[in-house]
């Protein structure tokens, strides 16, 4: 059951957030800093790159890896191929993990290791497999973590893991983090903001300390906006929560930028929120999810007896779409026909941009941040 009052009662929801969550989503602009001073301070404006490398390889555990390789392939905007390395194993434990280089891999690439815990011995056997191939390297993760000596043996680039001052880490694993939980936002800007300066000073992107800073002020105006102070009626993120509950959100996303959202999105509903998800890119997904605006999950798909007495029914989800875009519509824009569709479908849909004139970082920050707020305060609001 969604408790929509618990949305505009601060206190409850306080006392509703044992693992911090809503703490660590506003946090995140405060990350952003801490991580660009960490990069700066572990030599990384030193850097004297010969050029751009051929390919860029990201590695680590959990969805925040995968979210990372997401965004940097729409921030590099075909500049430079960014690959995902995908772990295997029995289960998500750092001990079961294995990762593996790519056959092609070699001293042209570069190989970045995105790793909050730092003691999966599967990253520094990859570590060891780049080294062999005289691939460049460079880890993210907690000082004095095994993945840190991993990689100062493999002669690459150790940058700490920004973390914020109530958070303890110990032996290479952060003790505060909640048992059974997806890594939160904050946790996904300390890993990716040291990526950002790296790459920005290998010439894959244009990102100076001002774009940083721009970045991490987004964050922070975006937490203000979405903060559990601010009522539903104008908070983004409580109004996306509310409009999310019972229904099955079908994310539709226009533009590379909002791809890479969307599918956080829904990994992040599902994960956090438990909340299944779709995500799909436009005109693609008017395709790939037409059927479902049709079928059971149809917002017109209830019994014909209108009057009955619903008190005992099981509730139904419906599906809802979310129309996430990074950009302006232009005249080649998919959304108008998503809108007629989802019309024509009697479906409601809910809508995010970022606001005008904002550079890609910012609307990445933008975009991601009120949805994590959204997933947060849905997670918050449900009650067993």
């Amino acid at each position: 059951m969604f408790d929509e009052t618990l949305l505009d009662d601060p206190d409850a929801l306080s006392r509703a957030d044992i693992h911090g969550l809503l703490r660590g989503a506003a946090e995140c602009g405060a990350r952003v800093r801490t991580a660009a001073r960490n990069a700066t301070e572990a030599g990384v404006d030193a850097l004297k790159p010969d050029g751009r490398p051929r390919a860029v390889l990201v590695a680590g555990p959990g969805p925040t890896a995968g979210c990372a390789a997401d965004l940097l392939t729409a921030l590099a905007g075909g500049g430079c191929p960014v690959a995902l390395i995908r772990p295997v194993g029995v289960a998500p434990a750092p001990g079961a993990l294995q990762w593996t280089l790519p056959g092609w891999a070699g001293p042209l690439d570069l190989l970045l290791v995105a790793s909050p815990d730092g003691s999966e011995p599967g990253l520094a056997l990859l570590l060891e497999q780049a080294y062999r191939r005289g691939c460049s390297v460079a880890c993210v993760t907690p000082v004095g973590a095994p993945l840190a000596d991993a990689t100062v043996q493999a002669r690459g680039l150790a940058i700490p893991l920004a973390t914020a001052p109530y958070e303890t880490v110990t032996g290479g694993a952060q003790a505060d983090a909640a048992p059974g939980l997806p890594a939160g936002p904050g946790t996904l800007w300390s890993l990716l903001t040291p990526m950002l300066a790296l790459l920005g000073r290998i010439g894959l992107f244009d990102v100076p300390p001002t774009a940083l800073e721009a970045l991490a002020s987004r964050l922070d105006q975006t937490a203000e906006r979405c903060g559990p102070a601010i009522a539903t009626y104008g908070n983004p993120a409580k109004t996306l929560a509310a409009e999310l509950s019972d229904t099955l959100p079908l994310i539709w996303t226009e533009g590379e930028l909002s791809a890479a959202v969307g599918r956080h999105f829904a990994t992040v509903l599902g994960a956090l929120a438990g909340r299944p998800a779709l995500a799909a890119e436009l005109p693609e997904a008017l395709t790939a999810h037409g059927t479902l605006l049709a079928g059971a999950f149809a917002a017109g798909a209830d019994p014909e007896d209108f009057f009955r007495d619903r008190v005992e029914d099981s509730q139904e989800l419906h599906a809802r779409v979310v129309l996430l875009r990074d950009r302006g519509e232009e005249i080649t824009s998919p959304s108008p026909a998503a809108r007629a569709l989802a019309l024509q479908r009697e479906t409601p849909v809910s809508e995010l941009e970022a606001a005008e004139g904002s550079s890609p970082l910012e609307t990445a920050a933008e975009l991601l941040a009120i949805t994590d707020f959204a997933a947060v305060y849905l997670t918050l609001a449900c009650t067993p």
